[in-house]
């Protein structure tokens, strides 16, 4: 089967993977390209778990403030270089994990932080394993793997802080 440029760049597109990269995941697919996502997916969590050792001693931390100003939430988002702290895939991840603190209100960051005695499910209270506000099939996590795969470097949310009146 032939793969066509036009669908190289389509996947490209979607998922900012690199044009051998999709070039490879289309012909594993056999032209597919919901499936060629799915591989690159795979391949992105594979290259987030090699990636996770790596220190993160540079990146950003964004606000988010929502309509009304009742609502708001800061969080800082580490990466490994400054260059890859001024990507804008960085600054939308940044502000796509700000609204979800906003919108979610979880009490942690990862599931090993919340106490033994904690009611609430995971799903509940932590951050990156809460179901993506934009996508309910992702989690957090998968949100920043992807990330991870399009940047090439290790990304950790750090911390977060929610603000809400009366609260």
């Amino acid at each position: 089967m032939t793969i066509t440029v036009e669908a190289i760049k389509a996947l490209r597109d979607m998922t900012g993977a690199g044009i051998m990269d999709s070039k490879r995941a289309l012909e594993a697919a056999g032209g597919d390209v919901e499936a060629a996502q799915g591989i690159l997916r795979e391949k992105g969590i594979a290259s987030a778990a090699k990636k996770a050792s790596r220190a993160t001693n540079e990146g950003l931390v964004e606000s988010y403030i929502h309509s009304g100003g009742r609502i708001g939430a800061i969080v800082e988002l580490n990466c490994e270089t400054d260059f890859v702290a001024r990507t804008s895939d960085l600054k939308s991840l940044a502000h796509d994990v700000a609204m979800q603190v906003a919108a979610m209100a979880p009490k942690y960051v990862y599931e090993d932080e919340a106490p033994e005695d904690e009611d609430a499910s995971p799903e509940q209270v932590c951050l990156l394993s809460q179901p993506f506000i934009r996508n309910n099939e992702l989690t957090v996590q998968d949100i920043v793997n992807e990330t991870i795969a399009k940047v090439g470097e290790n990304v950790r949310v750090r911390r977060f802080s929610r603000f809400s009146l009366g609260e």
